[in-house]
């Protein structure tokens, strides 16, 4: 038990901690799944593509996914630049794991919604 706790203890050190913490915000399964279907896409395009992103944060996140290799970022020496960007095969890898748990969460939306809206109305009339 001991050991268990240890190998999940420290982010650095724990593979589901250290991956998730990158990449498991709101945006960038979104972004990984856009490239999938899209293939190579500029980045004016992904603003087009998530409106309620902002430029910082769309920046951020495919910056994220860039240094954890999941994303190549191409740049033209042209005025103004044109910045493209495409899955890399680790990326790839990583699209039938997404659709995996997109399923998993439209089979059981309902469910956790209706668990959700019960345990608020335990928690209201408790406090």
């Amino acid at each position: 038990m001991a050991k268990n706790i240890e190998k999940y203890s420290l982010v650095e050190i724990c593979p589901i901690r250290n991956v998730v913490a990158r990449f498991g915000n709101k945006w960038s399964f979104l972004v990984i799944m856009l490239l999938s279907e899209n293939g190579t896409t500029r980045f004016n395009q992904l603003r087009k593509l998530i409106p309620d992103i902002s430029t910082k944060m769309l920046s951020s996140t495919l910056s994220v996914l860039e240094a954890d290799g999941l994303v190549n970022r191409k740049v033209y020496p042209e005025v103004p630049p044109r910045v493209e960007y495409a899955l890399t095969a680790t990326g790839q890898s990583l699209v039938p794991l997404i659709l995996q748990l997109t399923e998993w969460a439209q089979s059981h939306m309902q469910s956790i919604l209706r668990h959700r809206k019960a345990y608020e109305n335990v928690q209201g009339e408790a406090g």
